[in-house]
């Protein structure tokens, strides 16, 4: 699934685009992805000015004009591809759902295989309180995102701490990947509870939290599977990766002897996997 990062850079790659233009015209071409679309989503969009691309999380927030919120999640594996003004545009292919021709010439188009992504269309200042929104977390590249803060959120919580940060109450768009790397950084177990990162280590996760995500957005996201970015080429942040999808072998910095420790190892957590290194990580 796309994460915060991979968000961004979509969001990113949107913005020029479709800020300061209107929806021209809006195709929907199957009647839900992951929920159904709202009945009169192409007529309330078609025509309207485009005001700003914002991002709440994993949720792209296109405002318009006329007061009305695009609530976009772009699911498991959904891609988003935007054809520049005069770009010859392909047919629609089985699994291009959604098209937006925007009034610049451009062309967006949102393609999702496995149809878990969604959108939705709520009044710009209700979106607050959307259902989709009201319960996510902070955003971890805010300032209102601190260790005594994430302190806070942890405190009592005898989870472990790499599912706790995973908890979009806790803190939001911290994914899989980026929650594995920045408890390498940080030096803590993804086995310890979330309840005794308090202190110096929330700190410590904090900036490790806020410094992986930084990176990785600079680098255009990790392309492990179907992330591409809008004009389709690869994010490369999985270059930089230092213990994620790396079990077996030798962690950055290492000194260690691989045939005594095993390096890097792989456990499962919630269903997912986690990537650690027990000598650092503690």
């Amino acid at each position: 699934m796309p994460e915060l990062p991979e968000v961004e850079t979509v969001r990113r790659g949107l913005a020029p685009v479709m800020e300061g233009a209107a929806f021209e015209r809006v195709h929907v071409r199957r009647a839900d992805l992951r929920k159904p679309f709202p009945k009169d989503f192409a007529t309330r969009l078609n025509g309207t000015n485009i005001v700003r691309v914002g991002r709440r999380s994993k949720y792209l927030l296109i405002e318009t004009e006329q007061d009305d919120t695009l609530i976009w999640h772009l699911g498991m594996s959904g891609r988003v591809r935007i054809y520049p003004p005069g770009a010859d545009v392909p047919p629609p292919e089985k699994h291009d759902h959604v098209q937006f021709d925007i009034s610049n010439g451009a062309v967006i188009v949102f393609t999702d295989p496995r149809r878990f992504g969604l959108m939705d269309i709520c009044r710009t200042e209700a979106v607050a309180n959307h259902p989709l929104i009201k319960t996510i977390g902070p955003e971890p590249l805010g300032n209102a995102f601190s260790g005594p803060v994430l302190a806070a959120r942890l405190k009592g919580k005898s989870v472990p701490i790499k599912q706790a940060i995973m908890d979009a109450k806790v803190v939001c768009g911290v994914g899989n990947i980026y929650a594995s790397e920045s408890l390498f950084r940080a030096g803590l177990s993804p086995k310890r509870k979330a309840g005794t990162v308090q202190g110096g280590r929330a700190e410590r996760l904090v900036a490790a939290i806020k410094a992986v995500l930084s990176e990785a957005i600079e680098a255009g996201g990790t392309t492990l599977n179907d992330h591409r970015a809008t004009d389709g080429t690869l994010g490369y942040f999985q270059q930089n990766l230092a213990v994620y999808g790396r079990d077996g072998e030798a962690c950055p910095g290492c000194d260690c002897q691989l045939s005594k420790t095993g390096g890097i190892q792989r456990l499962e957590q919630g269903g997912r996997s986690t990537y650690y290194c027990p000598r650092k990580q503690r």
